[in-house]
């Protein structure tokens, strides 16, 4: 199995948990998100220790294995990001599974479960102009940047809000949004896989000074980024600097 297929087989099958775990639970919220949280994980783990045993690993989910710093190949994984919109009840929320090589994110796959969807970098494509006269810039639901709508009104685009970096990074992947926004701190695993599925696909992802996403770092903490069609990303990269 290559690592293409191996990422989209975990992101898929997760997924597939998912979806019944919420179904047949009798749990709900915070307590059902924790519980899929760690089947995802599980699942995901095991699936990583048959086919890959001697790559790392670091998992939201797990303890952090420093010896991974001495890695070339790691796996990084969220198996549920979005967990306060999958015990809501919600679609945006997503798996990610993604392996970098060197620090670099170079295999990825985003499972959107809720909405049947599977990215992989392997498969990713530019998305066609959708020609929204304003263009639609996503944030977080629960915690966008201060800075969001003055953003906005520099690119004339409408403010959306959604839960989930995997879902909103598809979004953008699948044509449904333009360009995705973010500052206020996350860690690796929640944008490594949506990070190699959107440069895959000829979009443009970034820190918000420019600076490439770089993985497998002692701090996973990542302050910001931004996703999105080239042209509207300069344009927010050039604000920024300003």
């Amino acid at each position: 199995m290559t690592d293409e297929d191996l990422a989209a087989h975990l992101a898929e099958e997760a997924g597939r948990l998912l979806l019944e775990q919420r179904h047949s639970a009798l749990l709900e919220g915070a307590a059902l998100g924790a519980v899929a949280d760690q089947v995802a994980n599980a699942f995901i783990l095991a699936g990583l220790a048959q086919w890959r045993p001697g790559d790392a690993v670091l998992s939201e989910e797990s303890f952090d294995d420093r010896r991974r710093l001495d890695c070339r190949r790691v796996w990084i994984i969220d198996p549920l990001d979005g967990t306060r919109e999958y015990g809501e009840g919600r679609a945006d929320w997503a798996v990610h599974v993604a392996l970098a090589v060197d620090g670099v994110p170079k295999i990825g796959a985003v499972a959107v479960p809720a909405a049947g969807r599977l990215h992989r970098s392997d498969r990713a494509a530019l998305p066609p102009d959708a020609g929204r006269v304003r263009p639609t810039m996503l944030v977080s639901r629960t915690r966008p940047p201060a800075e969001a709508e003055e953003i906005a009104a520099l690119l004339g685009a409408e403010l959306v809000a959604m839960g989930s970096a995997g879902a909103k990074a598809m979004a953008v992947v699948a044509g449904e949004a333009d360009l995705y926004y973010h500052a206020g701190g996350q860690h690796e695993w929640d944008n490594c896989a949506p990070a190699a599925v959107a440069l895959a696909a000829g979009l443009h992802a970034s820190r918000l000074d420019g600076s490439p996403l770089a993985y497998n770092r002692p701090d996973t903490n990542v302050p910001d980024l931004v996703i999105g069609r080239p042209a509207l990303a300069r344009r927010v990269l050039a604000a920024c600097a300003r």
